[in-house]
């Protein structure tokens, strides 16, 4: 599969490709580092499609989004996958997948798959407030930074207006799939776009791996 670009994931998602046994619905912010587990990996049997990834935005659409694609897809794949956390869904993409009996990852947001379980826990445990000043930033979200937040905000308009939707945020977390130095600047820059501190975390794939292994 040729690598899809960063804006057809954000706007329209991605349709399958392969004749695998397993699907994966994802969202399109995954889509990069799901392929690349499949390639790493030789994961042939696994085909991927994505939702947009814009509809982070627009978290009602997705339930629907999802149900849609698993009736389209049904008939071909014996087993299908849901990269997908709840995503500001409230609870009903998980309760759609329930319905359908498809399989979601566990966890809050996207964030915590690649952050890990574990990490994530650990973090609890170090104190219940030890991440609510930050707002968090993957490579995905680096590359599409002004599709989903400084556009979409309406910063690029009234860049005034940063005080008031980021001044409760102390730092930007950067969550790092891959060690990218020129995109490790993009995203101290987009720090520094919004008056905050930066802080560079490497993941790697964190918990998607895990998910996506012994499923031939």
């Amino acid at each position: 599969m040729t690598a899809p670009d960063d804006r057809g994931l954000t706007e329209t998602g991605l349709a399958p490709e392969g004749s695998g046994r397993i699907l994966v619905i994802g969202c399109g912010a995954l889509a990069h580092e799901i392929l690349a587990l499949k390639r790493l990996n030789g994961w042939d049997h696994l085909d991927l499609t994505c939702l947009p990834a814009i509809w982070h935005n627009h978290p009602e659409r997705i339930a629907p989004g999802l149900r849609a694609l698993v009736e389209r897809h049904r008939a071909a794949y014996p087993t299908i996958l849901v990269a997908y956390a709840d995503c500001g869904t409230g609870g009903q993409l998980e309760r759609t997948c329930a319905e359908l009996g498809v399989e979601m990852m566990e966890g809050p947001h996207c964030y915590a798959f690649f952050e890990g379980a574990a990490a994530i826990a650990a973090r609890a445990e170090a104190g219940a407030d030890a991440e609510i000043d930050a707002f968090y930033l993957t490579d995905f979200l680096t590359r599409q930074f002004d599709a989903f937040v400084w556009r979409p905000l309406g910063l690029d308009r009234h860049p005034e207006l940063v005080t008031a939707y980021f001044g409760n945020y102390r730092r930007l977390v950067y969550l790092a799939q891959t060690k990218d130095v020129a995109l490790d600047r993009q995203a101290e820059a987009c720090a520094t776009r919004l008056g905050l501190a930066y802080e560079r975390r490497p993941t790697g794939y964190g918990d998607l791996a895990g998910f996506l292994s012994g499923r031939g």
